[in-house]
């Protein structure tokens, strides 16, 4: 939905605020925590958000994902690299035996802490089916799934309504492929919904030792866990939302491994700090600025188009980024599939044309409102777009919110602030599939993720097909259509696709990440 977030809440990332100075973070702890960690090997890494629910089947926001690798199973999951690929995890054997239907057997002996017993292909099916079931935000990284049928104890298949080409790159290693204990969840929440930050029971190497909202989060060894054992007795997550705080935290040493601002890269590349190692990494977010097409102000075609031709996107990434990000073309970054070389509306937009479309649309004197999180990039953007408009005559009011508030404005399940929504400034995280960044602008997600509520019957019908064909030029074509469709509604102006540069203490970890910098802490070793 940090320079991207991460999306929380799929998009959205409910962020909050944590204060830092030079080695504050052990302050917080309590004292037994405080001495064992000491005693331990402890990996210090800083998340870019606040953690939403540890029940990962109802996941807000990357982070939440990153603690569910080390603390439940996977049938699969990626693998660290500069290359999109997955292997096998809980699952000894895995294979698509037809375009509907993936057969599974488990690993024997993975135990669930608290006596809830081994995981069993059961529990692959209530984790799966309880995504759909409870209409999770997330249901749609689990695509037409219809079902897991049962075979014995441990293996099962995964039925499918229609073929489902991203099942191996976002259903089975992301959020949503992990499993939690049917028994222990029954338990905890009576129905088998969201248990949020109280889990009733852990099966990977890691399980939660400690969380304080906005300070710390701790997770500790698994005593149950019988598999390869990972390299830290502790891991110790923090979250900082900002990333020059987190810049000066990392100087501090009080973290040792962050993703940093892109405009600080060419400063630590050349002048890293002591025991650094520095690495860029692939597009990992990406912006946009969009408009609700249902307020009164915005229902015309013509008053949108003309806000985008009046955005130059190059001055606003210059001013937000110092020049060290790229114009996108649309919501999927170079190298993926449904790539454009180009977006309709040129980057540098056009005024005089701005004003046509204004002249159109027969409205003077329009003031409109921009609602952004409150960090520096979303409020710079904000005034520089302000700034643009105001030489065609709109009127700009910038609306800063906290994160707590932001997140929330567009769901109709939070009360009516969608409907005062007007332009808004967003981003979302990229997975190595172009079905994640389009599936979520549906007619279907209007009043959830989709804040632009943006309604197109074509659009709706290329995302469905799109995931059934496995041809990448021919899918690459659907994909183009549907950046076009969603540029031509006049309702989105497309920004950047941004990496996320990382950098770790060289002297305590070597890390281990996905190519786009995502942290797979299962894989850090120490030094």
């Amino acid at each position: 939905m940090n320079a991207i977030v991460d999306r929380v809440n799929r998009r959205a990332f409910i962020k909050a605020g944590a204060a830092f100075g030079g080695g504050i973070i052990a302050a917080g702890l309590p004292l037994s925590q405080a001495i064992w960690a000491a005693e331990g090997k402890v990996l210090k890494a800083r998340s870019v958000t606040a953690f939403g629910t540890l029940d990962p089947g109802f996941y807000q926001n990357s982070v939440d994902v990153d603690v569910s690798n080390c603390c439940y199973s996977k049938l699969t999951h990626f693998k660290p690299g500069s290359e999109w690929g997955w292997e096998l995890e809980s699952a000894e054997k895995i294979e698509q035996v037809d375009p509907t239907h993936i057969r599974f057997r488990l690993k024997k002996g993975i135990k669930f802490t608290g006596g809830h017993g081994e995981l069993t292909a059961k529990d692959v099916k209530f984790s799966f089916e309880r995504v759909i079931k409870h209409n999770s935000p997330v249901k749609p990284d689990w695509g037409p799934l219809d079902h897991v049928e049962i075979e014995d104890e441990y293996t099962g298949v995964i039925v499918l309504k229609t073929p489902f080409v991203p099942v191996w790159n976002i259903s089975l290693p992301y959020g949503v492929g992990h499993i939690v204990s049917e028994d222990a969840v029954m338990k905890a929440t009576k129905d088998g919904g969201d248990f949020g930050m109280k889990p009733p029971a852990f099966s990977g190497p890691y399980v939660l030792a400690d969380w304080k909202p906005n300070q710390y989060l701790i997770l500790t060894r698994n005593p149950d866990w019988s598999g390869p054992k990972p390299g830290f007795d502790e891991i110790r997550i923090v979250p900082i939302l900002d990333d020059k705080t987190a810049e000066r935290a990392y100087q501090a040493g009080d973290v040792d491994f962050t993703v940093f601002s892109v405009d600080s890269l060419a400063t630590f590349k050349s002048n890293p700090p002591a025991n650094t190692k520095v690495e860029e990494k692939a597009a990992r977010y990406y912006y946009w600025i969009g408009m609700n097409v249902d307020h009164p102000k915005l229902k015309d075609e013509n008053v949108r188009k003309a806000i985008q031709w009046a955005i130059n996107v190059p001055q606003v990434l210059d001013a937000a980024f110092a020049g060290q990000a790229t114009v996108a073309t649309g919501l999927i970054p170079p190298g993926m599939v449904g790539h454009r070389d180009k977006a309709l509306v040129p980057p540098e937009g056009d005024l005089a044309k701005a004003k046509e479309f204004l002249d159109k649309a027969a409205v003077s004197d329009l003031t409109l409102t921009i609602d952004c999180l409150n960090e520096s990039i979303f409020t710079t953007i904000a005034q520089t777009v302000q700034a643009q408009l105001s030489q065609i005559g709109v009127s700009l009011e910038v609306k800063v919110q906290d994160s707590g508030s932001f997140w929330t404005l567009g769901m109709e399940s939070d009360g009516e602030r969608w409907k005062d929504l007007q332009l808004i400034i967003n981003y979302s995280f990229i997975m190595p599939d172009p079905y994640f960044s389009t599936t979520y602008f549906v007619s279907d997600q209007v009043g959830v993720w989709n804040w632009e509520r943006f309604h197109n019957e074509r659009f709706d019908e290329l995302n469905a097909k799109a995931v059934t064909v496995s041809d990448p030029v021919e899918r690459a074509k659907l994909y183009h259509e549907m950046q076009d469709l969603m540029e031509e509604s006049g309702a989105y102006r497309f920004l950047t696709t941004l990496g996320a540069p990382i950098m770790y203490r060289s002297t305590k970890t070597r890390a281990a990440c996905r190519p786009d910098g995502v942290p797979l802490f299962l894989e850090f070793t120490p030094v």
